[in-house]
This record gives C-alpha cells, sequence and structure tokens, in this order.
C-alpha cells in the first residue's frame, strides 16, 4: 500500500513534461555551447583517423 500517490506524482510529472510549453532561450544556449560567430579553427593537417602518438 501507498503507491499511489506517488504513481500519481510520477505521472502528472511525466504529462508535463510531455505536453508542457517550454520556453527555450536558443541564444542562451548558443553561448553555453560555444558556438559564436568565430567557430574554433580546425587543423586540417592533421589526420583525424591517425594513432595518437603515444600509441606508436
Amino acid at each position: 500500500m501507498g503507491r499511489g500517490r506517488a504513481k500519481a506524482k510520477q505521472t502528472k510529472v511525466a504529462r508535463q513534461l510531455k505536453y508542457g510549453t517550454h520556453d527555450m532561450d536558443l541564444e542562451r544556449l548558443r553561448r553555453e555551447l560555444g558556438a559564436g560567430d568565430n567557430p574554433a579553427p580546425v587543423d586540417e593537417t592533421e589526420d583525424p583517423f591517425a594513432e595518437p602518438a603515444d600509441r606508436r
């Protein structure tokens, strides 16, 4: 006994997550992830599939 309230609470939270409206601040997310106008430079001379130097 006693599981009814816990299950009802879980169901309520699940419905809020599924059907609730969520405001997303995409600009803030972009700043947090570091994806701005100046992306990090990519070193094109390095082979991404090469073995690490310490394993050779």
